[in-house]
């Protein structure tokens, strides 16, 4: 059974992260407004959270945006993953997928960057120096 000081540390740390996400969804909102000739109404908003500091939060606007995310408890940290989808300037629609855990941040996108392939001379060669630690 926990103890209250871990639910209480449980409660504050979930309404931290809930602040801080609400923080980062107003500096969007600031951002998108400074670009947008209008304001963009939020058709639906919510956010629930439990004692044993799962959560999971949404929002959708009128332009089509929306962003959800969840999060529960893990070990001595906290594992989140979400979905963030808009539409830019020139009508192009974006998703951004991510999951955040013990293994660090890992977002998922078709807009995201991808490195090219490694040349084959320089993949041979590095296969080589794995094979052979020992040689110059």
């Amino acid at each position: 059974m926990r103890s209250h000081q871990e639910a209480c540390f449980n409660k504050h740390h979930t309404l931290k992260m809930f602040s801080q996400a609400l923080v980062l969804f107003g500096l969007a909102t600031v951002v998108l407004s400074a670009v947008a000739k209008e304001p963009v109404a939020v058709t639906s908003a919510k956010f629930d959270s439990s004692p044993d500091g799962s959560f999971e939060w949404s929002y959708e606007s009128a332009d089509g945006s929306s962003q959800q995310q969840e999060g529960r408890q893990i070990n001595d940290g906290q594992a989140v993953q979400g979905v963030a989808q808009w539409v830019d300037l020139e009508g192009a629609p974006h998703v951004l997928q991510y999951v955040a855990d013990q293994d660090g941040y890992k977002p998922s996108s078709a807009d995201l960057p991808v490195a090219p392939p490694i040349p084959e001379a320089i993949a041979r060669s590095i296969e080589w120096n794995a094979a052979h630690p020992n040689e110059k």
